[in-house]
């Protein structure tokens, strides 16, 4: 059976975490490249995730002739192509975060501008807000259920 996706995440959290050095300005060559590898990192896992799961659902893929053990495979299934979409999506928000590398506008919040910071881009390399912002926005989506 495939990897879930929390076992996706646990294998990405294995990393190197970025020590920036006295004085190092923020976004540096080396930070950036520092993101890039983590972000192609992720986007390997992930893909090699979506061919284990093709590789699994040929494979394993049976007409049982019982409807019952016929609906349970269609359901795990199910559930694993659900879990591939979703990260089917991150990676096209990987690829987009790599190109936002690319164009030097990697790393500050799209709403304030200000740094997003070197950990909660480790947490969450494809962050384009900082903290504050998010927040702001969480709670506006609660408020208003949008």
């Amino acid at each position: 059976m495939a990897n879930t996706a929390e076992q996706t995440r646990e294998r990405f959290t294995n990393f190197t975490p970025y020590e920036a050095k006295k004085g190092e300005e923020y976004m540096s060559p080396e930070m950036l490249q520092h993101f890039r590898g983590l972000l192609m990192q992720w986007r390997q896992e992930l893909m090699e995730e979506v061919d284990r799961t093709m590789h699994h659902m040929q494979e394993d893929a049976a007409n049982y002739a019982d409807p019952s053990d016929r609906a349970s495979q269609e359901e795990e299934f199910s559930l694993e192509l659900r879990t591939r979409d979703r990260e089917r999506k991150l990676i096209k928000k990987i690829d987009k975060t790599i190109d936002r590398i690319d164009k030097d506008d990697y790393g500050f919040c799209d709403q304030c501008g200000v740094e997003i910071g070197i950990r909660r881009l480790e947490a969450r390399p494809t962050a384009t807000l900082c903290i504050d912002c998010k927040t702001l926005a969480e709670i506006r989506e609660r408020q208003t259920g949008i």
